[in-house]
This record gives C-alpha cells, structure tokens and sequence, in this order.
C-alpha cells in the first residue's frame, strides 16, 4: 500500500507556473506507475498525464501537451507536474495517483480506473 500526498497548489495568474510535488510513502516507490488527474468544479475527473516506473515513459492530455511536465524521483519517492502558460481552464483541483506495476511494464495508464491509490487532492487556481 501507498499514501499519497499532494502540494505545490495555489493561486495565479494567466500565463504563470506552479510545480505540484505528490510524495509517496509505504511500500516501494518504484513500484508504481504514477499519474496526475484533475476535476474542475461541476466536471468529471479527468486525465492531466502519465509516467511509468522509470520515468522513462510519459504520457499527456491534449490540453495540457507542451505546457506540462511530468516528472519523478525515485530515491525521494516524489512525482512531479511542472506546469507552465497556465490558463484559466487549468483550474481544479489535482490528484496524484499510482498504479502497481511490474519492473518489466514502462508503460503508462490515462484511465482513473487503473490507479488503486489516490491522494487528497491540491487545489490549483488560474485567475484571467
């Protein structure tokens, strides 16, 4: 088991950058396959991007291809969403999740349903 815990969250403007962290702690960190999600208020929780085990697979939303970064450290157990050009339509709240994996899986997963552990969520504000 692993729990998640979400940071970096906040409020600003159009065209600025904000870093969300998401540390794990429990079973081994690199056990898992991460993921970033968000929900915007009144609007189903969506897929933001993906990494594998080993960072050396990542997969991105649309939306957000280009102005995001995901990222992760292994030996820190953290994962990262660096986030630039932030846009209004960035605002929700953002979720870090994992999914076991296997050492021989670099793959990565788009769909909440793969992911058995969530954190709490930050909150992330782009005001126009």
């Amino acid at each position: 088991q692993v729990q998640l815990v979400e940071s970096g969250g906040g409020l600003v403007q159009a065209g600025g950058s904000l870093r969300l962290s998401c540390a794990a702690s429990g079973r081994s960190f690199s056990n898992y396959a991460m993921g970033w999600f968000r929900q915007a208020s009144g609007k189903e929780r969506e897929f933001v991007s993906a990494i594998s085990w080993s960072g050396g697979s990542t997969n991105y939303a649309d939306s957000v291809k280009g102005r995001f970064t995901i990222s992760r450290d292994n030996a820190k157990n953290t994962v990262f969403l660096q986030m630039t050009s932030l846009k209004p339509d960035d605002t929700a709240v953002y979720y870090c999740a994992a999914h076991p994996t296997s050492y021989s899986d670099r793959r990565t997963y788009n769909e909440p349903a793969f992911y058995d552990y969530w954190g709490q969520g930050t909150q992330v504000t782009v005001s126009s």
